[in-house]
């Protein structure tokens, strides 16, 4: 996939994955592109472990890879960053 397509991609998926997730997501078009790409780098791993083929283009299929990487992106990132109550 070129630059384009990742970028392309990665806002649909990004903004698609905010959308889903339940809880408020802060962040505007910037966030929204680094959450679609790094969920596309992750449902492409996950899917190439999984005996399936990652993000290919522009297609509904890689928007689909990249959605779900975002969600498992976004589900880590809050375990992470959540505050603890006392």
């Amino acid at each position: 996939m070129g630059l384009l397509s990742w970028i392309i991609v990665g806002l649909i998926a990004g903004w698609l994955a905010k959308v889903i997730s339940p809880g408020a997501e802060r962040g505007g078009l910037l966030a929204t592109l680094v959450i679609g790409v790094v969920g596309a780098i992750v449902g492409g791993w996950l899917f190439t472990a999984l005996g399936y083929s990652g993000a290919t283009g522009i297609n509904l299929y890689s928007i689909l890879v990249g959605t779900l990487g975002a969600i498992v992106f976004l589900w880590i990132w809050k375990m992470i960053t959540a505050r603890r109550a006392v």
